[in-house]
């Protein structure tokens, strides 16, 4: 019989259940996947009787329960921060306190009530784990090296906001800790709210801006902002910070500093904002950079891992990729909370005595971040019946080759495929495919289909072994957290427009890629082998068959505001709500000229059964 250990996130942002079977992920999934809110931080008991139901186990199973983080402690954390603002923030405190002395600093018992009223069987025990711990496992455990750095970065757990560790065997050994209020997560999200984006979720958008502006503000950043030491430690100035004391990350000190009041939300971007995001990303980088040669240092170790928030900031862990610091880096694709769950089951497993037997085959413990719910054809085909919904049912290489012929003729694709993806990034299984070549469909995309910010950048992705023709990019990046430059030998030396500025920069065709290379000449790379999606590998050779590249725009399926899609019904939705012209769903193919009138009033939703 496995030994099953189940890790739950919850709370705070992106709560996330995770299943580990001798110390392998067999199920994973964030909450808002199944609520449709998202980045739900509720108890994710859609998320846990799913990968129960994966596994085909109750609770009556599973031998522990991890739970990512340290309540009471965090509680004193909280206390101490709201004590040491007296009287400043008394808002704060009155609104946020309750919550804390009624059942955040006891979350492992709430965590126990909620597992007990799934009725799946009697709870085990539930174990805490720290909340850096819980990247730091879900960084190395997951990961395909014997030893490695380690380096999370985050904007808080309990007190710890950057940790390295070194990883060896099944053990994390700690070597050094900042704890808060100095976080360089925090920083990076006190700018995107300053800039008008939403904590939490707009520090995407922020990056996706830096490359339009001038890193104008980077010497002043560092001049009143942090104080960054040659070994990456750093402190924060907290005259200029307002989350200590209150509700929001600025304040006063920031308008003074900056020249004006934060950027309303959806107003319109200026050259500020530009130049603070080009700033600010600056300054993470080099944050970033050292501290991962101090770990280097510390550890003497070749390889690196990474995990926390902070560590989906691509364009920084690129840096230390072509900083050639390590031969290899991997990233937790599950990098930020979601991921804790994971990273909580692991540590727990190894303390049972689960090995990591993926290492010795030479591989990740991910499966290529395929670790969600799937559908199956019969299951889809009734759904597409009852609901009268015009379809055609092909092979596999029917539907691949019709799908390529589709994105070479400048069409767009919802890729409904497999097992949903865990982490926030699309990677081939809920997927809005395009063709790279054209550079109209960035613009379309972004406007027509996910109905979101025109300055926002689209990803590639790319057979693994054409990388190097496109991307100068020196290791495998599959979970699309690693921004590179575009090869030479794929730009374009003839720039028409010069001396445009801001988001005027979009109109220039800068590479035979065009839409997927962002305007500082980079992109977010995945590149895609054959053994952990390998019908999305057989699609990317298909195009290149149709069209000399098997560069394709890949973007997650779904709009603005919403998670991505879960289900075949959420995919049909979005496909009939927005100009996709083609639906891959399973083993169909639905074109959009074939559907009948969209009718909002109309029920969809007709249950199609998992696998």
């Amino acid at each position: 019989m496995s030994d099953l250990v189940l890790g739950i996130s919850a709370y705070y942002h992106d709560s996330a259940a995770a299943l580990v079977s001798d110390g392998r992920p067999v199920a994973a999934a964030q909450e808002e996947r199944f609520t449709r809110r998202r980045h739900d931080p509720g108890f994710p008991a859609e998320a846990v009787a799913y990968c129960l139901r994966e596994a085909g186990v109750t609770l009556a199973d599973v031998s522990k329960v991890a739970y990512y983080e340290d309540p009471a402690l965090k509680f004193r954390r909280v206390l101490a921060t709201y004590l040491g603002a007296v009287p400043y923030g008394l808002a704060s405190f009155r609104d946020t306190l309750p919550g804390w002395w009624s059942w955040k600093r006891r979350a492992d018992d709430v965590v126990r009530r909620e597992l007990k009223a799934l009725d799946r069987g009697p709870v085990p025990p539930v174990e805490v784990r720290r909340h850096h711990e819980s990247h730091a496992a879900s960084a190395f455990l997951a990961s395909p090296y014997e030893s490695a750095a380690v380096l999370c970065v985050d904007g808080v757990g309990e007190w710890a906001t950057t940790t390295l560790w070194h990883g060896r065997g099944t053990r994390l050994e700690p070597l050094a800790e900042i704890r808060f209020p100095h976080s360089l997560g925090l920083l990076y999200s006190a700018f995107t709210y300053f800039c008008g984006f939403k904590v939490d979720s707009g520090e995407y958008k922020l990056m996706g801006l830096a490359p339009y502006g001038e890193p104008r503000y980077a010497d002043l950043i560092r001049e009143r902002l942090i104080d960054v030491k040659a070994d990456g430690s750093f402190r924060l100035n907290m005259r200029y910070f307002e989350f200590l004391s209150g509700q929001v990350m600025t304040g006063a000190g920031f308008e003074r500093l900056f020249g004006g009041p934060r950027r309303e939300p959806e107003g319109e971007l200026t050259r500020r904002e530009f130049d603070l995001a080009a700033s600010v990303q600056q300054v993470t980088e080099e944050v970033v950079l050292r501290l991962a040669r101090t770990a280097r240092e510390l550890t003497g170790e070749s390889r690196l891992c990474m995990a926390g928030g902070v560590a989906l900031n691509c364009v920084a862990n690129g840096k230390i990729v072509a900083g050639s610091l390590f031969d290899e880096v991997w990233v937790q694709p599950a990098a930020g909370d979601a991921g804790g769950a994971l990273g909580a089951a692991l540590a727990v497993a190894v303390d049972r005595g689960a090995g990591r037997p993926h290492v010795a085959a030479g591989h990740d413990a991910m499966s290529g971040a395929l670790l969600g719910p799937s559908y199956d054809d019969d299951g889809i085909a009734a759904y597409l019946t009852s609901a009268g919904i015009p379809h055609h049912r092909l092979d596999e290489d029917e539907l691949t080759a019709e799908v390529a012929r589709s994105i070479a003729a400048g069409m767009v694709v919802g890729w409904f495929q497999g097992r949903m993806e865990f982490g926030p990034r699309a990677l081939g299984s809920r997927s809005i495919l395009g063709d790279a070549r054209d550079p109209r469909t960035q613009s379309v995309m972004n406007l027509k289909i996910k109905f979101r910010e025109s300055f926002r950048p689209f990803a590639p992705s790319v057979r693994a072994e054409d990388a190097k023709d496109f991307f100068d990019l020196p290791q495998e990046s599959p979970y699309m957290l690693v921004v590179a430059p575009v090869a030479q030998a794929a730009r374009l030396t003839a720039e028409a427009a010069p001396g445009l500025t801001g988001i005027d920069l979009l109109k220039v065709v800068r590479s035979v890629i065009p839409a997927v290379t962002h305007v500082d000449h980079s992109a977010r790379v995945q590149t895609v082998g054959p053994r952990d999606n390998p019908g999305y590998h057989r699609l990317l050779t298909a195009v290149e068959r149709e069209t000399g590249s098997s560069v394709v725009v890949n973007t997650s399926f779904n709009v603005r505001g919403e998670p991505i899609v879960n289900t075949p019904q959420e995919a049909y939705t979005c496909f009939m709500r927005t100009d996709i012209d083609v639906l891959a769903l399973g083993g169909f193919l639905l074109r959009k000229s074939e559907q009948p009138e969209w009718r909002e009033d109309v029920d969809w939703r007709a249950e199609v059964p998992l696998d």
